[in-house]
């Protein structure tokens, strides 16, 4: 599979636990770190661990793919899932915000979403 089929993937299942505000940036010029970034925000930490988990069985399932790392489960206002090519980051909303990825990656070209995601 492709990054980016990768990262439609992780959006699907953010959207599919109601994740909030859901993004993907391909950021494969700007860093190594990896080709996309998919970001999302979480109402509660209960929440954020169910969104974990969600994206953690459809890559496994879909895509055969585990996570490389996981990071933040223990304090639940950010956790990210490094697939290599693809990380995903789920934030609380004050993490988000602080953390502001899609101004620190605006050079990153943002992944249409509009044909993925379910309108809210």
């Amino acid at each position: 599979m492709t990054p980016k089929e990768l990262a439609i993937i992780a959006a699907k299942a953010l959207d599919e636990k109601k994740g909030r505000e859901i993004s993907a940036i391909q950021v494969t010029e700007q860093t190594t770190l990896a080709d996309y970034f998919v970001i999302a925000t979480g109402t509660s930490n209960t929440q954020i661990n169910a969104l974990s988990g969600a994206v953690e069985k459809a890559m496994k399932e879909q895509a055969g793919e585990d996570p490389l790392r996981r990071e933040g489960y223990r304090e639940g206002t950010w956790v990210l899932l490094d697939y290599g090519c693809v990380v995903v980051h789920i934030f609380s909303e004050e993490a988000r915000e602080f953390y502001a990825l899609e101004r620190l990656w605006h050079d990153g070209t943002p992944l249409d979403l509009g044909g993925v995601l379910t309108a809210d």
